[in-house]
């Protein structure tokens, strides 16, 4: 009877501690790491059952891992993490900074220490290795998509250019009336001053061998040059160019369509923006349609050449 009493107290010992083991082991906050993601298991409040969440560590942030705790059980109402020390943890810290050292995790003002598992770390080959192989993963990616989205941004700048060109159709109907008027009242003008110098020039002529001896006429004409000669200075001090005569013209010509336009109600402004932005269209689908841009073969370039 001894032995039998002695027997069932060890025994009753031994089932006590292990459910004090399993009631710690319960209330503790474990990371295992699982096909090389680590694996958070807490316990919920309400249901009192073990929960494993798995994390991403690149692409989780705390922030994300604390709305998944929250979502999972409806009785958590706050929950947040510390340090060791007791420092807030930003929600905007990625979970792979966070699994690095040792940390406090805080479920409606309950309490757990976590101690992430050290993970070993990668060797640098390896970690070369890894490299190399996203690194061809991003290509064979962008392989496979740039075609789709070349397609794709094409087919938005020819929309765009479209648009465009309707919206500057009336106005380029518009400017071509204002320019052929203009042009031709420019053209005007400049007979006019041809004709005006023919006329002095015949008049000097008269003057000078049928009414006055060269003598007379010699002053009159140099003062004629020295006046003509001021004229020109004069003009470049006003507009900042040379008296040359295509520029003349040129300023001329923008001076007149200018009025021209203001009476007819054409929008110079609204007319050189759509321009600019037919212009960039262009030069966009001119760039998305390099040989170069789309990473064809050498041969293939060639040939486009």
């Amino acid at each position: 009877m001894i032995r039998l009493e002695e027997h069932c107290i060890d025994y009753t010992g031994a089932r006590e501690i292990s459910a004090v083991k399993i009631s710690l082991i319960y209330r503790e906050v474990t990371v295992n790491y699982k096909h090389g993601l680590p694996v958070i298991t807490l316990t919920l409040p309400s249901r009192k059952e073990r929960c494993q969440f798995t994390i991403k560590p690149m692409r989780m942030t705390v922030g994300d891992f604390l709305q998944d705790v929250q979502r999972e059980d409806n009785a958590i109402e706050k929950v947040e993490v510390f340090t060791a020390d007791g420092s807030v943890i930003s929600t905007s810290s990625l979970m792979e900074v966070l699994l690095m050292n040792d940390f406090k995790l805080v479920i409606n003002g309950t309490e757990y220490s976590v101690h992430p598992p050290l993970k070993d770390k990668i060797s640098t080959e390896h970690a070369t290795e890894m490299d190399d192989i996203k690194s061809l993963v991003h290509r064979l990616f962008a392989a496979l998509h740039l075609e789709d989205h070349q397609t794709r941004r094409e087919r938005e700048l020819m929309q765009k250019m479209e648009l465009l060109k309707e919206e500057l159709l009336p106005l380029e109907q518009m400017k071509a009336r204002i320019t052929a008027d203009v042009d031709a009242k420019t053209s005007r003008l400049l007979w006019i001053g041809l004709a005006l110098m023919s006329t002095q020039g015949g008049a000097l002529a008269w003057l000078t061998w049928w009414v006055y001896s060269w003598d007379i006429m010699e002053p009159v004409t140099y003062f004629i040059t020295y006046g003509s000669t001021m004229a020109f200075y004069a003009y470049f001090v006003l507009t900042k160019q040379d008296y040359v005569y295509p520029d003349i013209r040129d300023r001329q010509f923008l001076y007149y369509f200018h009025r021209k336009s203001k009476k007819s109600k054409f929008n110079v402004e609204q007319y050189n923006k759509l321009k600019d932005d037919l212009a960039e269209v262009e030069e966009s689908l001119k760039r998305l349609k390099n040989p170069l841009k789309l990473n064809l073969p050498i041969q293939e370039i060639n040939d486009k050449h």
